[in-house]
């Protein structure tokens, strides 16, 4: 969703590239834009430490609960970082918690979902 948000958003001369490291996810990725029209949406096969991008080529990053599920989150920040342009910017959507949660908490989709 935040990728086709972003696709309406860069308009028709802009580029929206989604990245994701599931075939099924890609192939999902782009019959929705196709299906709305967004000939801007790129979806390119990757993960968040090894983006499939140019150096400084992106204007804004959005991470929308991926940088959670990523084990080597300061690699996934230094490609970040490699890949946005001087200036650029990155929106960030995660969870971040300093203390261990109990079972009770973690099996509560409601808090997670919320």
């Amino acid at each position: 969703m935040d990728l086709l948000l972003a696709g309406r958003r860069v308009g028709t001369h802009g580029r929206a590239i989604g990245i994701d490291m599931t075939d099924s996810m890609i192939e999902r990725a782009r019959a929705s834009a196709a299906a709305v029209g967004l000939k801007q949406v790129e979806v390119r096969k990757g993960d968040a430490t090894s983006l499939p991008v140019d150096d400084q080529s992106v204007d804004v990053v959005i991470s929308n609960g991926v940088v959670n599920l990523v084990p080597e989150k300061e690699r996934a920040f230094a490609e970040i970082v490699r890949i946005l342009k001087p200036g650029g910017r990155l929106h960030l959507g995660d969870i971040a918690l300093d203390v261990e949660l109990s079972e009770s908490v973690r099996r509560n989709i409601d808090l997670w979902t919320g």
